[in-house]
């Protein structure tokens, strides 16, 4: 006989696979009513068996109207879009070549203006306040990070 946890991940997956966008918003409450058991039950399963590296990704909302989505992530498009961050970025980038890069994601909508202003903002000399090649460095680590996050929806 199966865990609950087995049973739980089983009906996550079908209702994934069901689903025509390839996610699914579920209330953490509601499932554990159905599968008798703890919320914590849920956390455990959702944290441990829908993770990035399985291809999987969860975001949750708290509050009364809280739910946590789970999306399947295409990974050989994840692995493209790192490595070309990686190739892109490298281990070090100037300001100008940060600023580049974010105005073709732009021009291409992979992410908004707003997305563009908050990144630039973040990576602008003025904030990250350190001596060279350590800025640069921490720019380039901020932005392959923020734009990871960000063109894996």
């Amino acid at each position: 006989m199966r865990n609950i946890s087995d049973l739980i991940e089983q009906y996550l997956k079908h209702m994934l696979q069901d689903s025509p966008e390839g996610a699914v918003e579920i209330q953490r409450n509601e499932l554990a009513d159905r599968f008798s058991c703890v919320p914590s039950q849920i956390n455990y399963v959702i944290s441990t068996r829908f993770t990035l590296e399985k291809g999987y990704m969860v975001e949750s909302k708290r509050g009364g109207g809280g739910y946590i989505r789970i999306q399947r992530v295409d990974l050989p498009a994840l692995k493209t879009i790192q490595f070309h961050i990686h190739d892109t970025i490298g281990d070090c980038v100037e300001q100008s070549a940060a600023e580049g890069l974010i105005y073709q994601l732009e021009e291409a909508g992979l992410i908004t203006k707003r997305e563009g202003n908050l990144l630039r903002a973040a990576v602008d000399r003025e904030t990250i306040a350190v001596k060279l090649p350590l800025r640069d460095e921490i720019r380039a680590r901020l932005l392959r990070a923020m734009l990871i996050s960000l063109l894996v929806k």
